[in-house]
């Protein structure tokens, strides 16, 4: 039993830690001409006009922008193993975040503006894709082997990927963009992104608050939820819904990043344990600086290049899932 002074010190004050390191390496670390110094000098007031362009208007907006991704996939990854119960539930694994980045991507093709309606078809997407994969998940046999679920989750994201290939074919103008929805980035996002998709993320967030000790208890089994008052089916919805909101903000703001939903719920989990109110609390920080993290070493791996988020992130995150799959025993929810 985790209380309120061992999730503190345990969980809370180690991820406000690292997320402060991170969003400070995020202003001062970059892979053009602007060291840390000069970026230093920029946030303190001083410096040339090029240093406080830099770090003002594209360091400062990119991490804003990092925050809130890292934030809703860490939460939106702890929801899904939830509902799922299945501890390798993530929304990319799954094709959550490959449905939503087709759904825009089809969205462009059909003329529409990504900067208007990109959150509300990403959304749209994410949920055909959670709906999928809880189906999945319930399915005889898949529901039991964790493994399984990763495998039907891989098919079908490499099958939207495939349709976004298609896509691609058949409007070449929207060439960058399309791409831009297939890989991920931060990069050149700016505050009025971040704005556009606020109330789509925070009303995710709020549901993911709300349905939090009902997915406890479900957690116990239907029978003992429906005990308790719950209804199983309705919390799933709820959950899903929530699950929906947050990959639908993340990808409409990153495009698809994968296993940010996995290294984040597991990370907490040894931290804090498994219950998923304090789950939550602690992936609010360790998400954030998960993705903040993974976009400075974008940054400095293939100066003055930068490798694109979603392919660092890949990299950083596959390593965790090869160790749990091959672990003797996966750890149950």
């Amino acid at each position: 039993m985790v209380t309120l002074r061992s999730l503190i010190v345990r969980g809370l004050l180690p991820g406000a830690g690292v997320l402060l390191v991170a969003v400070i390496a995020s202003l001062l670390l970059g892979a053009g001409d602007v060291g840390p110094g000069r970026a230093l000098s920029a946030l303190l007031g001083g410096a040339d006009g090029d240093a406080r362009f830099t770090v003002l208007e594209l360091r400062l907006p990119r991490t804003l922008v990092a925050v809130a991704v890292g934030l809703a996939l860490g939460i939106a990854g702890a929801l899904l193993q939830a509902a799922a119960r299945n501890p390798l539930a993530e929304p990319g694994l799954l094709g959550v975040s490959a449905g939503a980045s087709f759904a825009v991507v089809v969205a462009l093709v059909l003329g529409a503006s990504a900067a208007t309606l990109g959150p509300y078809v990403a959304v749209l997407g994410a949920g055909a894709g959670c709906l999928l994969a809880l189906g999945a998940a319930r399915l005889r046999g898949a529901g039991d082997d964790p493994v399984r679920l990763v495998l039907a989750g891989a098919a079908f994201s490499g099958l939207m990927a495939a349709g976004s290939s298609v896509m691609l074919l058949v409007d070449a103008r929207a060439a960058d963009e399309i791409r831009f929805w297939t890989i991920g980035s931060v990069a050149g996002r700016e505050l009025a992104d971040l704005w556009a998709v606020v109330p789509v993320v925070g009303l995710g967030l709020l549901l993911a608050v709300l349905v939090a000790p009902a997915l406890t208890a479900l957690s116990l089994g239907d029978d003992v939820a429906t005990g308790l008052g719950h209804t199983p089916g309705r919390v799933r919805a709820v959950a899903v819904t929530a699950v929906a909101l947050l990959v639908g903000g993340a990808t409409a703001l990153a495009g698809p990043v994968a296993f940010v939903g996995l290294v984040v719920p597991f990370a907490a989990r040894a931290l804090v344990g498994p219950d998923l109110r304090r789950l939550l609390a602690v992936s609010v920080l360790l998400g954030p600086a998960t993705v903040l993290t993974a976009d400075v070493v974008s940054r400095l791996v293939a100066r003055p290049y930068e490798m694109p988020l979603g392919v660092m992130t890949a990299l950083l995150g596959a390593p965790v899932l090869v160790a749990v799959v091959r672990s003797h025993r996966l750890p149950s929810l």
